[in-house]
C-alpha cells in the first residue's frame, strides 16, 4: 500500500492571483503565457516534498508531523463562472483546494460559486487571501513567511489587513462556515484557515505551502493510500500535437496505476475507443503539463500524477474526457459504455431551437452549456472541432426563425477564409475568443444592439400601449377634427385609433401638438393638444374622459411576443383595459 501525493484545486475569482500564487512556488511564468493572463484550461503541476521543505523552512517543523506523501499535484483551474462544470471535473478528483480571494476586492460571483462547489463536492479548503503588497503603506519584506513580514508593518497597516481579512470572514459565515486567521485557529476540523499571502512577492507562500501540505498529511493519509496495482482512472486535460509522438494527450490520473504496453479505453469524437501506452512523459519537478519540453519518459506512472501519453489513434481524444486502463474484454467493454452515455450527454443533448457552440475540448463545451442555462439561452448543437459551412447553414435557418438565436460561438475553434466569408453573406454572426468569458461579453453587447434596432423598427411600426386623458378647460375646438388637451400615459401616436373603456370606438388621432410644434409621438407624463377625427366634444368626448389606444391583434402578439420585458407597469396596466375593452 502506497501513500499518493494529494490533488490540490487552485480555484477563485478571475483574476484574483491564482497561477501567480502557483507561479511563485514553481518559478515559472505559466500565467504570462495564457491568452489574457487568464487560464482558459485545467494545468497540472507536481511539487516534490522536498521542495516543499526548501521554500517553507523551518516552519514545518513547528507543524511536529513525519510526512510520508511524496509531495502535492495542483491543478490550477479557470477562474470564470463559465467554467463552473469544468471546476466541478477538477473538484470531483480534488482531495484540498486553495480559495484564493484578493484580500482587497473581497468575495466576488465566481468566489461564490467556488464556495457552493467545494460544499456540495465537500471538500475542504483553505483560503489564500491574495495581494497583501496591494494594502496601503504595505512594506513587502524578501521573505516566505507572513508572520515575520506582518510583525514589521505599522500598527496601521496590520489593522486593515485585519479589517479585509474580517470581511472575508464574514462572507464565509454566510455560508456557515466558521473561519479565522490561520495563526488562530485551534481545531482545523471545525475552521476555515485564512492565509494572507503575496503570488508577487512570495509572503505567505510558505505559511499556505506548510498548512496544505500540513493538513493533506494529518487528515488525508487513509484517503490517500492507493493500492499500486490498481488500473489507471484519469480525466484528459489537453490534446496535443507532439514532433516526434504526433498526438498525446495531457491527463491526470487519480488513481491507480498506468504502464507502458496498457491497454486504454479513451472518450472520443465518434465515442469510445481503445489504444495501446505507447510512451508516458512526465514533466520534470515543478514544471507544468502545459510547458513544452522537460519531460522525462517512464515506465509507469502512479496517482496522483500529471502525465503525457503517447498513444495511436489519439486524433479522436477528446479534452474534458475520461481515461481507463482496461486490459480484460469485460472491462473494455464496461469503460466504453459508462463514457459513451458521458459524452453524449455532454456534446450531443440538445435543445429544438437554439445557439451553436464549437470548442476545443469538452470542459469549454461543458463551460458554455452551463453558462447559457443561466440566462436561459437555448443551445440547438454543441460540438468540438472547427466551424464548418453545414454550421453557418444551420445558423441561418435558425436565424430565419429567431435572430437571436442564429448566431455560433466558437472558443478556440479554428474558422477559415471561405467559412468567414459564408457567413458574412449570409449574415450569420460568429463569435470567436480565446478567452471564454469575452464570447459572452461579446454575445451581450450584440444582443443588446440588436434588441435597441429591433425595438428602433418596432416602435416606428406598431402601435404602443398608449391612453389619454382630456383635461379639463383645454377644449380648443368642439368638431371637424375635435382639438383638446391632454396628458399621456404609455405612449401615442398620429394615427392611432381610439376607443373608451367600453369598447366604442371615438377617432382616429389626427395630429399631434407639443409647445406649438406638431410630433408624431410622445410619451407618459407629457401635456399636448390633439385633434381627433369623427369625434365632437361635448356629444361623443367630454372633458376628464380617458381615451385608450386601439392595438391590432398583430401588433399586440409581437409586443408580448418580443418586448413584455420592456414594458412599464402602467403600460401593461393599459393593455389590461384595452383588453377588457375589447
Amino acid at each position: 500500500m502506497n501513500i499518493r501525493q494529494p490533488i490540490i484545486s487552485v480555484i477563485g475569482h478571475i483574476d484574483h492571483g491564482k497561477t501567480t500564487i502557483l507561479d511563485r512556488i514553481r518559478g515559472t511564468t505559466i500565467a504570462k503565457k495564457e491568452a489574457g493572463a487568464i487560464t482558459q484550461h485545467v494545468g497540472a503541476s507536481e511539487i516534490p516534498i522536498d521542495s516543499i521543505k526548501n521554500i517553507c523552512g523551518k516552519m514545518l517543523d513547528k507543524m511536529d508531523i513525519k510526512f510520508t506523501i511524496p509531495g502535492i499535484l495542483t491543478i490550477d483551474t479557470p477562474g470564470h463562472e463559465a467554467f463552473t462544470n469544468l471546476r466541478k471535473r477538477g473538484g470531483s478528483i480534488s482531495d484540498l483546494a486553495i480559495l484564493v480571494v484578493d484580500i482587497n476586492e473581497g468575495f466576488k460571483a465566481q468566489t461564490r460559486e467556488a464556495i457552493t462547489i467545494l460544499k456540495q463536492a465537500k471538500i475542504p479548503f483553505l483560503v489564500a487571501a491574495n495581494k497583501i503588497d496591494l494594502i496601503p503603506h504595505w512594506k513587502t519584506n524578501k521573505t516566505n513567511c507572513f508572520m515575520e513580514s506582518f510583525k514589521s508593518q505599522e500598527s496601521d497597516v496590520q489593522q486593515e489587513l485585519d479589517n479585509q481579512l474580517y470581511k472575508i470572514v464574514i462572507s464565509l459565515s454566510d455560508y456557515g462556515i466558521e473561519a479565522e486567521r490561520f495563526d488562530r485557529v485551534d481545531d482545523f476540523t471545525k475552521k476555515v484557515s485564512i492565509i494572507p499571502v503575496s503570488g508577487l512577492t512570495g509572503e505567505g507562500i510558505g505559511e499556505l505551502l506548510m498548512y496544505i501540505t500540513g493538513l493533506s498529511q494529518k487528515y488525508l493519509e487513509e484517503k490517500l493510500k492507493i493500492e499500486v496495482e490498481g488500473p489507471a482512472k484519469g480525466n484528459i486535460l489537453e490534446v496535443k500535437e507532439v514532433k516526434g509522438l504526433g498526438k498525446t494527450v495531457d491527463v491526470i490520473i487519480y488513481d491507480g496505476v498506468l504502464k507502458k504496453g496498457d491497454n486504454m479505453v479513451v472518450g472520443g469524437l465518434d465515442g469510445p475507443f481503445v489504444t495501446r501506452v505507447r510512451a508516458i512523459l512526465k514533466p520534470s519537478p515543478l514544471k507544468e503539463l502545459r510547458d513544452k519540453g522537460e519531460f522525462q519518459s517512464v515506465e509507469d506512472v502512479s496517482a496522483a500524477a500529471g502525465a503525457k501519453i503517447s498513444a495511436p489513434e489519439l486524433d479522436n481524444a477528446v479534452a474534458g474526457m475520461s481515461i481507463r486502463v482496461a486490459n480484460t474484454q469485460e472491462e473494455i467493454e464496461e469503460a466504453k459504455l459508462k463514457f459513451k452515455d458521458e459524452i453524449q450527454n455532454v456534446i450531443f443533448k440538445k435543445d429544438e431551437n437554439g445557439v451553436i457552440i464549437k470548442a476545443d475540448s469538452v470542459g469549454a463545451i461543458e463551460a458554455l452549456r452551463g453558462m447559457f442555462e443561466q440566462i436561459n439561452l437555448p443551445v440547438k448543437k454543441a460540438n468540438i472541432g472547427n466551424v464548418t459551412k453545414n454550421d453557418v447553414i444551420e445558423a441561418e435557418l435558425m436565424k430565419n426563425e429567431d435572430n437571436l438565436l442564429g448566431v455560433i460561438f466558437a472558443f478556440d475553434s479554428e474558422i477559415t477564409e471561405e467559412v468567414r466569408q459564408i457567413a458574412k453573406d449570409k449574415r450569420v454572426k460568429i463569435f470567436s475568443a480565446d478567452i471564454i468569458y469575452t464570447l459572452f461579453e461579446n454575445y451581450k453587447e450584440w444582443k443588446n444592439s440588436q434588441i435597441e434596432e429591433e425595438k428602433k423598427l418596432a416602435f416606428e411600426k406598431l402601435i404602443w400601449p398608449g391612453k389619454i386623458k382630456i383635461l379639463k378647460g383645454y377644449t380648443f375646438r368642439q368638431s371637424n377634427p375635435a382639438i383638446v388637451g391632454v396628458e399621456v400615459m404609455g405612449r401615442i401616436k398620429t394615427g392611432t385609433r381610439l376607443i373608451k373603456k367600453n369598447g366604442k370606438e371615438i377617432g382616429k388621432i389626427k395630429e399631434i401638438q407639443k409647445q406649438g410644434k406638431s410630433v408624431t409621438e410622445v410619451q407618459s407624463g407629457e401635456q399636448v393638444a390633439v385633434s381627433i377625427t369623427n369625434a365632437t366634444v361635448g356629444r361623443h368626448i367630454h372633458e376628464e374622459d380617458e381615451l385608450i389606444s386601439f392595438i391590432p391583434r398583430s401588433h399586440m402578439e409581437i409586443i408580448e411576443n418580443r418586448f413584455k420585458g420592456e414594458l412599464s407597469e402602467e403600460e401593461l396596466s393599459i393593455i389590461q383595459e384595452f383588453k377588457n375593452a375589447g
